[in-house]
């Protein structure tokens, strides 16, 4: 498959942009060879610059669940821009995005629109240690919450030691003010709130972790987690920026009745526009704010375009409930890869929720950050190209989760795991 224009254009976008890119896995920096630069998406396909047509598994990394350039969401996108795309001011579409977003989590009492899931995730924090009086957090080995410093932390070395910067640039000091702890392991969770306890704002974590490969909670983790936070008097954060609506139209808490203070929101209900929110309990919202002593604003927050799209993709959602169709397909998905790969003789795991999966190489479950570390990423690479090769996008490194969309079909599906007959095979 031919892509000497996206080469040519890799090498321009390396004089104008740190690694010729503007997030980094895009970079194909874990899987080798220059990224793809795409021209168009329709429903589950992407085109390529070069002409190229493939079956798109990452869907703008979960925003996409209706697939691409769905006719009701672009429809609204026209319209609102037609009308002016920024004013910095209250618009009426904020209302209608922000009306959606309640009625699915009818726990909610309030909700603050914002451009990102980052930002979502920052807020929820700033606005945990405000109300609580609190400095310290907890979250996960193998949990991204986006890169504000102080989430953009490493383990220590112990099941509940403190922080260490994730990253250069991220103060040493703050990143100390964050526990990090295994996911999957309550006995982490108990033995971190035992010594601190009294000083933790918030307990933050993606019910089901997407972000070091698909990783699902096992039973009772996240209740034993919950309730360890609640007695302790902190805050818990479902950071539901991949799984809300993903999984159902409440997120993973509705399937699980689970009662967060705060949620965090973002992709899908941006419907392909930079979205993001925080919304939990009106006690509180209302530190936010213009209400309250814990600052957050935005230009672009509400911005008329995004929430049109956004609450576009809501729209679909609510009226298809496309929930039981995706699992369907994701649970054939996955068990055909398990198939070729078995009979492969290649050793793979796959962990799947839904419309999510990942493909780990590796013979052992994977339940946690070190047994997600412990997959093949350079085995991985080559599946990765040898399924590019045949028409079919994959996510460009071992560790992030596959998504399927309302507009995959059975068709897909089945040459999907054709591509995978062979990408095995080459192994």
């Amino acid at each position: 498959m031919e892509r000497k224009r996206s080469a040519e254009l890799y090498q321009e976008a390396l004089r104008l942009m740190p690694g010729g890119v503007n997030s980094p896995v895009r970079a194909f920096k874990a899987v080798g060879g220059h990224p793809v630069f795409f021209e168009r998406g329709l429903g589950a396909r992407l085109f390529d610059v070069d002409g190229n047509e493939y079956v798109d598994y990452v869907c703008s990394w979960g925003a996409l669940i209706a697939g691409h350039a769905h006719p009701h969401v672009i429809r609204s996108i026209q319209e609102r821009a037609a009308a002016g795309t920024s004013f910095g001011a209250p618009v009426p579409g904020e209302l209608r995005l922000a009306g959606l977003i309640l009625e699915a989590f009818p726990r909610m009492g309030l909700v603050r629109l914002v451009s990102s899931g980052t930002e979502a995730t920052m807020t929820a924090v700033r606005l945990a240690r405000g109300f609580t009086g609190r400095e310290r957090i907890v979250k996960f080995d193998g949990c991204y919450h986006g890169h504000s410093d102080s989430l953009l932390v490493e383990a220590g070395s112990g099941a509940a030691t403190l922080g260490l910067p994730g990253s250069a640039g991220v103060p040493v000091e703050i990143a100390a003010r964050t526990i990090s702890i295994p996911f999957n392991e309550p006995a982490a969770v108990r033995e971190a709130f035992r010594r601190f306890g009294p000083e933790i704002a918030c307990l933050i974590v993606e019910p089901v972790a997407a972000n070091m490969g698909l990783v699902s909670p096992i039973p009772g983790f996240l209740e034993e987690a919950v309730a360890a936070a609640r007695a302790a008097g902190a805050l818990i954060i479902f950071d539901e920026v991949i799984t809300g609506f993903r999984l159902a139209f409440g997120g993973v808490q509705a399937i699980l009745g689970l009662e967060p203070d705060l949620t965090c929101l973002g992709k899908i209900i941006g419907g392909g526009m930079p979205v993001g929110a925080v919304g939990g309990r009106r006690e509180i919202m209302e530190w936010l704010a213009p209400r309250g002593p814990v600052y957050q604003a935005g230009t672009l927050s509400g911005n008329p375009v995004a929430v049109a799209a956004g609450a576009a993709a809501l729209e679909i959602l609510q009226r298809e409930r496309p929930y039981p169709g995706l699992e369907e397909k994701g649970e054939a998905l996955a068990a055909g890869l398990a198939r070729e790969a078995r009979q492969a003789g290649v050793p793979v795991h796959i962990n799947r929720a839904g419309s999510m999966l990942t493909v780990f190489f590796t013979p052992v479950e994977v339940r946690d950050y070190r047994t997600a570390r412990a997959a093949d990423p350079e085995r991985y690479a080559r599946f990765f190209h040898g399924m590019l090769s045949q028409g079919i996008y994959l996510p460009p490194s071992q560790f992030e989760s596959w998504f399927l969309s309302t507009t995959h079909g059975w068709t897909d599906v089945e040459n999907t795991i054709r591509a995978a007959h062979r990408a095995f095979r080459e192994l």
